[in-house]
């Protein structure tokens, strides 16, 4: 189903969680092969753009094929704020920016006060929405938790503020602050803020499969989900949460010939897009990401973790590929020889 934040058009209600450390080009462009509707880019720091820290430029990359895409801002101050906003525009282009006020590490909710810290303060929280509203000419949304902890559950409240302050959507993640990733998601927020806003709202929490997504937009009304840790090694989630959404289609086994050829695959574009010491470590962890859950890979990742060359990597799989498909036909042919 296509819908709209601002006149941005979105071709599907599926939405990238903007991950630290993860949302990479490399990463995005896998789930936007997936026809993933947004993609939403890993946070940036306010006070990094205003010093043109050279790391932050680097995260600011993005390419015209990943659109629409958001470029997702945290800090505390309304004047960094603006400086921010002005610069990601003119430099960056994104089609959307958006204001994060539901991290919850301490780096950034603690030691910053951005992020969720600034669901404490609902009016400083409205002064950083105008302001950016008033900085740029394109859409500008927010993501919130649903309180700072269980006594101060303010995720309506917070809602309405945005609203009037100018944002054009509101992304909700049912969880407190305190309460991190460590209970279940409490859709019935997202419904509550639903219900009290007019602008679009985004879902997020504890979708793992493309069940969990359509059961989120009937229970809450959400006009689309977002989807992040459950992409880690699956990207193929995102096309089986729009085809079965759309279209009603259920999902297919991805086999592990598909895994091994996509882990490279994305290896490559990490290779083409990154320096190489982060390459390589970024080439691991995402390895490691796919091949999880995976028969028999106890002993793949203490070997994965030693190896400083994507060719090393690439070996490894192919063995584990080799051995895994021998394993198959042994299995076959065992179960032949007992019927």
């Amino acid at each position: 189903m296509k819908w709209k934040i601002g006149n941005v058009k979105i071709s599907n209600q599926i939405v990238l969680a903007p991950m630290a450390g993860i949302c990479d080009y490399a990463f995005r462009s896998i789930i936007k092969s997936m026809g993933c509707g947004l993609i939403e880019t890993e946070m940036v720091s306010d006070k990094a753009i205003m010093y043109n820290n050279f790391k932050t430029q680097e995260m600011l990359f993005m390419k015209d094929e990943e659109r629409p895409i958001s470029q997702q801002i945290f800090g505390c101050g309304t004047d960094s704020f603006k400086i921010a906003s002005k610069y990601i525009y003119e430099n960056m282009k994104p089609d959307i920016i958006d204001i994060n006020m539901g991290c919850p590490v301490k780096k950034v909710a603690i030691k910053s006060k951005a992020g969720s810290a600034l669901l404490k303060n609902p009016e400083k929280a409205r002064s950083i929405v105008e302001t950016v509203v008033d900085s740029v000419p394109i859409p500008v949304t927010v993501k919130i938790r649903s309180g700072w902890d269980k006594s101060s559950i303010n995720a309506v409240e917070m809602a309405q503020i945005i609203e009037e302050a100018g944002a054009s959507a509101i992304t909700v993640h049912p969880r407190t602050r305190h309460q991190r990733y460590d209970i279940p998601a409490d859709w019935s927020i997202i419904k509550d803020v639903k219900n009290h806003v007019s602008i679009p709202v985004i879902g997020n929490g504890d979708i793992k499969s493309c069940y969990d997504a359509k059961r989120m937009l009937d229970e809450t009304g959400c006009d689309a989900i977002m989807i992040g840790r459950a992409t880690l090694g699956n990207p193929w989630l995102v096309k089986q949460c729009i085809d079965y959404i759309d279209y009603g289609m259920e999902p297919e086994k991805i086999s592990v010939e598909e895994k091994i050829n996509m882990v490279k695959r994305h290896a490559d574009i990490i290779e083409k897009t990154q320096a190489e010491k982060l390459a390589i470590s970024r080439m691991r962890t995402q390895t490691a990401y796919y091949m999880k859950g995976m028969y028999n890979t106890a002993d793949i990742k203490p070997k994965l973790f030693k190896m400083n060359s994507k060719e090393e990597i690439f070996s490894l799989l192919d063995e584990y590929l080799a051995s895994h498909k021998q394993h198959l036909r042994e299995f076959v042919k065992q179960n032949q020889i007992l019927s």
